[in-house]
Order: C-alpha cells, then sequence, then structure tokens
C-alpha cells in the first residue's frame, strides 16, 4: 500500500513512515460530498472516524483524532449545527448518521 520506501528494516529495528498526503487524500473524498462547505482539519478526521464507526463514543474521537474534550464537542455542535450528521436514537445507545 505505501510501497518500498515506506518501510526501513535494520538489525533491531522496524521504522514505517506513513506519508502526510492520505490525510489529504481522507479530505478529498470528504470534500467531494461536502460541495462547496469548507471543513478544517480537525473536522474532515472527526468526520472520517464518524463515517469508519458510526457508533464512536465522544471519548474515542478524542483519542483516535488527538482533540480535547471541548474540541470535539465543538466540531460536532458544527456538523450537526450544518446538518452534515446526526444523532440517532438516545446518547448512550444511539449512532451517528452522516447525511451529507
Amino acid at each position: 500500500m505505501y510501497g518500498k520506501d515506506a518501510i526501513d528494516i535494520s538489525d533491531d529495528t522496524i521504522l514505517v513512515t506513513i506519508p502526510f498526503n492520505r490525510i489529504n487524500k481522507v479530505g478529498d473524498k470528504v470534500g467531494d460530498k461536502m460541495g462547496d462547505m469548507n471543513l478544517n482539519i480537525s473536522q474532515i478526521k472527526v468526520l472520517a472516524e464518524i463515517r469508519n464507526n458510526t457508533n464512536i463514543t465522544k471519548p474515542e474521537l478524542m483519542v483516535k483524532c488527538d482533540l480535547g474534550k471541548t474540541s470535539i464537542d465543538n466540531i460536532i455542535a458544527f456538523l450537526r449545527k450544518n446538518s452534515i450528521i446526526e444523532r440517532v436514537g438516545s446518547n448512550k445507545t444511539g449512532y451517528w448518521k452522516v447525511i451529507k
């Protein structure tokens, strides 16, 4: 997937380099579906994680996206306000639905 250049093996170390352009590829896919709406990189990461796992929790989003609670809360509020995602069911047993 990354090619031979991404893996460097020595006597006691294996080094794997994952290119940053993978983030842009996710952003491009989200951007295509979002139309003219511009999302920042943190919003794109959160939306991508929600697309990958509709049952993801806010604490899991904090870890996977390396963001704080307030940032996650603000991003989710933004995505909900702009009708990009919605919560189906209760906070405890529900799931996220991606609208756009």
